[in-house]
């Protein structure tokens, strides 16, 4: 018998599971038993986007936070505001 399977966050079961385990933690093992494939793939756009627009450095212990918070609010819809990302300067860099 064929487990039946619907991501929380887009309630489609078409689109597949993850793999593997994202990271090894009870989180890690949440997104692997409730996320389909294609909304990780969406986070992981997601995460990039915050990393580099707000020049999180990863081995810092808050900004692991920041992006776990984040990750929560996006995937699983948990209350709290979703880091915004401002493209109003989008271009407006000169090298």
């Amino acid at each position: 018998m064929t487990e039946t399977f619907a991501c929380v966050r887009c309630d489609r079961g078409d689109r597949g599971r993850i793999d593997r385990v994202p990271f090894p933690s009870a989180l890690g093992e949440r997104i692997v038993a409730e996320i389909c494939a294609a909304c990780w793939e969406e986070w992981k756009e997601r995460q990039m986007l915050l990393i580099n627009h707000y020049g999180l450095k990863l081995h810092e212990a808050r900004a692991r936070e920041f992006l776990y918070k984040n990750l929560r609010i996006h995937l699983f819809g948990e209350e709290g505001a979703a880091a915004r990302i401002d493209t109003d300067a989008e271009g407006s860099v000169e090298w």
